[in-house]
């Protein structure tokens, strides 16, 4: 259309082209961060931004990397440890429960990457598998989040609760889940082989279910992206701790806070019972409110033992 022509269009047209033009822009702009994002639909400044409460060190990809030292410190929370204080944060959600744990044994603890399938649509699936190719991605979808873990990850996979030709996997995938990360897996789905799972020692597993089969009719649609397992919303450089009652999906930014606050209620509970057993305090003075003599000694006692944690006076 000429420029000259535009005041011959009704004003009605006008505007009805001005809502189409308007509707289009923000499907552009997701389509720009789509092309320039990984697999997954989510770009590193996406990850980053929706992470942006985190102020510490992160992976190439954007996730970020809560230190060993204090994933190591994490090792003694409890769930219940852990929800009140996230409870007072705000974070009323990161708890789930009714699992099945292959291996049980010492507290799982580490650095969530998250995987998120859905049920297979053959055009989606066709994209997918064309943008896995350009990636240089290699073998089963199941098996490219795998390639992407790092010491200290526990695999997290969202596949809504699949069972049957729902089983993320066996035996194989689980001894490269292992030796790429010395960590666990949870499957909000199954796994495979488990006779042949149980023989990786320290490979810890939660998972909903148990199959022979094998996975099917289902796409890869995430890695490291925020995924839905349960009543949890668990995002990338999320902290899983393992528990005996289930599983609690902790913010990074909220990690030392949890640490912190669970090592002095330990303290506590260890001095106070050191002080009752000594017979210097009653069970109603320990269960009261301390005097500042009282934490004066705690303190002390605290420093003895090397700890940075003191106790506040006020």
């Amino acid at each position: 259309m000429r420029r000259k022509d535009i005041h011959k269009i009704p004003m009605r047209q006008m505007k009805n082209r001005l809502y189409r033009l308007a509707a289009l822009v923000p499907v552009l702009l997701v389509s720009c961060l789509l092309s320039h994002a990984q697999l997954g639909l989510f770009s590193k400044g996406q990850r980053i931004a929706f992470t942006s409460a985190w102020q510490g060190e992160r992976f190439t990809d954007g996730r970020p990397k809560v230190p060993d030292s204090l994933l190591m410190r994490l090792k003694s929370v409890t769930a219940d440890e852990a929800w009140d204080i996230l409870q007072d944060a705000g974070y009323r959600n990161q708890f789930e429960a009714g699992w099945k744990v292959i291996n049980p044994g010492e507290r799982m603890v580490g650095r969530v990457v998250t995987a998120v399938f859905m049920p297979r649509r053959p055009d989606v699936d066709s994209v997918v598998a064309a943008n896995g190719k350009k990636e240089g991605r290699i073998g089963g979808q199941n098996s490219w989040v795998i390639d992407t873990l790092q010491p200290g990850d526990v695999l997290v996979v969202d596949l809504f609760g699949k069972i049957r030709y729902g089983t993320f996997a066996g035996d194989n995938l689980s001894t490269s889940i292992f030796s790429k990360s010395h960590n666990g897996l949870i499957v909000d789905g199954a796994v495979r082989d488990v006779t042949g799972i149980q023989e990786i020692k320290g490979f810890q597993v939660y998972v909903r279910g148990v199959d022979p089969s094998a996975l099917e009719q289902v796409t890869l649609m995430g890695i490291n992206v925020p995924i839905r397992i349960g009543n949890v919303m668990v995002m990338p450089g999320d902290i899983a701790v393992g528990d005996p009652e289930g599983l609690t999906f902790i913010p990074p930014q909220l990690a030392a806070k949890v640490a912190d606050e669970t090592e002095m209620t330990h303290f506590v509970d260890e001095w106070g019972h050191m002080m009752l057993r000594e017979g210097k305090y009653t069970p109603g003075q320990i269960d009261a409110k301390w005097t500042k003599e009282m934490i004066e000694q705690f303190n002390r006692w605290l420093q003895q033992k090397g700890s940075q944690l003191r106790m506040s006076s006020q």
